[in-house]
């Protein structure tokens, strides 16, 4: 896994790296493996060349017991000694190097220690065995996730299946995902000894897979490095042509955000808010962005203000201290702490423009946001260590089996379970590697709710098709349509953030969904369980809303319904012969209203039908009317649903059993997955309609059941 890297003295990718960290030297790591080799360390001190890292990892665990990262490197080094690199370096430089990354973005003691020993199962006689009686079974698990990933051959469908494995082991540990960054982020480093083809091999993937996943896993200090070291590699041009800009930049003399930050400094004294303001240089690859973007490039497009804070309150303080004293830049505002982005990143983005034009690009988060956004999940402690007292509080929002020590992982996102659920059902390692490059390509996460509380996370631009197959699997085969916000809506619906999605299923065992699924699935788990559906039915499925068995007619007129009789209305007009509309079909207790129509009719029309305002319109007066003490009534009911087979039968059914008489039935042609069905029924107590329509919409398949609304004349 770790034996390609060979170099790090390396002429090209590693030039960005340092000179974007020109404060921090890098270790001489070749210095470092010689004198590890000069002798073993004494039992009572730490060895010099582990120093820094212990050094690194105390400035953020001041009272660690760093005895476990002692035997680790002693156990490491022994090992691995007499092994060389290709660059002729002692071998052990590669794990002290991965594990110096890892203590300084913030790792725990057993990451550091497992990360010494990831080579040793897998490169020297070391036995997993010997890792657990030595360092326990937390530390052997993850140097077992890690030596499950073997050593990558970069050939087409060795790559893949590679990932596959180390999305299987890291959806159980984090941490193994975490050392698995760390370990290519140094071989990067050291690539330039390598063929130029292997080397552009190794950056492809590490470009369409590892760096999407340490964007998604919040590890921006690791992303943005690795972009560096891939873009030197895969576009040296343009990596020189930015190269040229920063150096031109850098001699054009003083920072102009340094003003800025001078000046917020002043503003935020002012205010009694307490902050560190920090300028900020932009990486190789983001400079190439934003002249892309911008095409000529400012002075401050080269860097942005940080400004850091205690409080999450600060945070806001902060920026109405900033859009008071300087003119913001609205459309350049982004609140992620209020709406947090997918990889647990937090903080406000801002622009303040100066009196003298200058604009400058503002991040303000607190000092606990920037340890996150920096070092993503690795920042996040242990997450699998017991809880302590306070922790274990019923109160404290943990589980029972996080209490009883089970592996619950807080800090693994939906989107890593979702791969997990899916990566077992992609049928080769070509779907497997373009499912997973799609899905890593979307950058927003959002989360959509369930009628029952839960929530569902999927990619920005998922539909009612991506949710309903993220609830039920498989069983989404079934699924006939969706209420979104309490509305209906099609599988094809796109979903925002913060929806309400209730699934309807059908009854149908054998339904299943159509090719017209795949144009709205966004979710590899989606598409494939559709692809496979359709794979082992090769018949072409017609969507569920076309597999109504009943002939479908042409969507009728107002002029075909029957009119109902006049029941019992009673209007104002001695004589004169009464009718109920076929526009509204009325029945007690509506509120009604009649006119008087040519041949000395009076039509009985609902308040709120249309035809009330447009009888007005032309001047017809209005006749006096109210029920009388006949209960019978003729009614006009209107049924929608997701076609389905037999959903007609089933629907006279339910009609019969409320004791209701089918006057006439029709149903129109299929629409965007929809039926529509017109009942014409003669109901022998008005009071009986309520339930009527209760019970039609309780047939499978039905969205909605409501009266008729037909359009009609003036005149009728």
């Amino acid at each position: 896994m770790s034996a390609e890297a060979t170099n790090p003295a390396m002429s090209g990718p590693a030039t960005p790296a340092g000179q974007r960290r020109r404060g921090r030297p890098r270790l001489d790591l070749r210095r470092l493996g010689r004198a590890a080799l000069m002798g073993s360390a004494t039992r009572d001190r730490l060895p010099d060349a582990i120093g820094h890292v212990a050094e690194a990892h105390r400035a953020h665990y001041p009272d660690a017991d760093l005895e476990p990262l002692r035997r680790a490197w002693v156990l490491a080094e022994s090992s691995h000694r007499g092994q060389m690199r290709k660059s002729g370096e002692p071998y052990i430089t590669h794990p002290l190097a991965v594990t110096l990354i890892l203590a300084q973005l913030g790792a725990e003691i057993t990451t550091l220690t497992a990360s010494l020993l990831h080579d040793t199962v897998e490169d020297t006689d070391v036995t997993l065995d010997q890792v657990r009686t030595e360092f326990g079974d937390d530390v052997c698990y993850l140097v077992d996730g890690v030596t499950k990933l073997e050593k990558v051959d970069y050939g087409a469908a060795a790559e893949p299946e590679t990932f596959r494995k180390m999305l299987v082991a890291t959806g159980n540990d984090v941490r193994v995902m975490s050392i698995k960054l760390a370990d290519r982020l140094h071989n990067m480093r050291t690539l330039g000894v390598m063929r130029p083809e292997k080397q552009a091999r190794i950056a492809k993937v590490t470009r369409d897979v590892l760096i999407p996943l340490a964007e998604r896993l919040g590890v921006q200090a690791l992303k943005t490095e690795l972009e560096d070291l891939v873009f030197a590699i895969l576009h040296p041009e343009e990596y020189s042509r930015v190269q040229e800009l920063i150096a031109a930049n850098a001699v054009g003399g003083g920072d102009p955000l340094e003003g800025t930050a001078d000046d917020v400094r002043t503003v935020l004294r002012e205010a009694d808010i307490a902050a560190e303001v920090l300028i900020r240089p932009r990486h190789f690859v983001s400079v190439h962005r934003v002249h892309r973007k911008r095409g000529e490039m400012r002075a401050a497009d080269f860097g942005r203000i940080l400004v850091l804070v205690n409080e999450d309150a600060d945070c806001y303080g902060v920026l109405g201290e900033l859009h008071t004293c300087f003119t913001p830049v609205v459309s350049e505002f982004k609140d992620f702490i209020a709406v947090p982005k997918f990889n647990l990143y937090q903080s406000l983005h801002t622009a303040v423009a100066r009196p003298d034009g200058e604009v400058a690009e503002v991040l303000i988060r607190t000092h606990q946001m920037h340890k996150v956004a920096e070092a993503g999940v690795v920042a996040l402690r242990n997450p699998y260590a017991p809880p302590s007292e306070e922790q274990s509080d019923p109160g404290s929002g943990l589980s029972e089996d996080a209490i009883e020590g089970e592996r619950a992982d807080p800090t693994r996102p939906g989107w890593l379970s979702r791969l997990l659920d899916w990566q077992e059902a992609a049928p080769d390692p070509d779907t497997f590697w373009s499912t997973l490059r799609e899905d890593l390509a979307q950058d927003r996460e959002i989360a959509v709710f369930r009628p029952d509380g839960g929530t569902l996370g999927l990619p920005a631009g998922a539909s009612c098709v991506d949710a309903a197959y993220a609830q039920y699997g498989e069983d989404a085969h079934a699924c006939i349509g969706a209420r979104v916000n309490g509305r209906l809506a099609t599988l094809s619906t796109v979903l925002r953030d913060g929806d309400t999605v209730q699934l309807l299923m059908g009854q149908d065992a054998a339904a299943g969904p159509s090719r017209e699924w795949l144009d709205h699935a966004r979710t590899p788990g989606a598409r494939i369980a559709i692809r496979r559906w359709l794979t082992t039915h090769p018949t072409p499925a017609s969507a569920p809303s076309a597999s109504a068995p009943e002939k479908p007619v042409p969507p009728p007129q107002a002029a075909d319904f029957p009119r109902p009789a006049a029941a019992n209305a009673v209007v104002d007009r001695e004589g004169a012969s009464v009718r109920l509309a076929g526009c509204c079909t009325p029945v007690p207790p509506d509120e009604v209203t009649a006119f008087a129509v040519r041949g000395g009719v009076v039509t009985v029309h609902r308040v709120e039908c249309p035809a009330v305002g447009r009888m007005k319109e032309v001047g017809r007066p209005e006749v006096g009317v109210h029920w009388g003490d006949s209960a019978e009534c003729r009614v006009t009911l209107i049924a929608e649903s997701f076609g389905r087979a037999h959903l007609m039968a089933d629907l006279t059914e339910a009609i019969a059993m409320e004791g209701v008489e089918v006057m006439s039935a029709t149903v129109e042609p299929p629409s965007q997955q929809r039926v529509r069905h017109t009942y014409t029924l003669q109901l022998p107590d008005a009071d009986r309609l309520p339930g009527l329509m209760r019970a039609m919409r309780a047939v499978p398949g039905v969205y909605d059941v409501s009266r008729a609304q037909h359009p009609a004349s003036a005149t009728s």
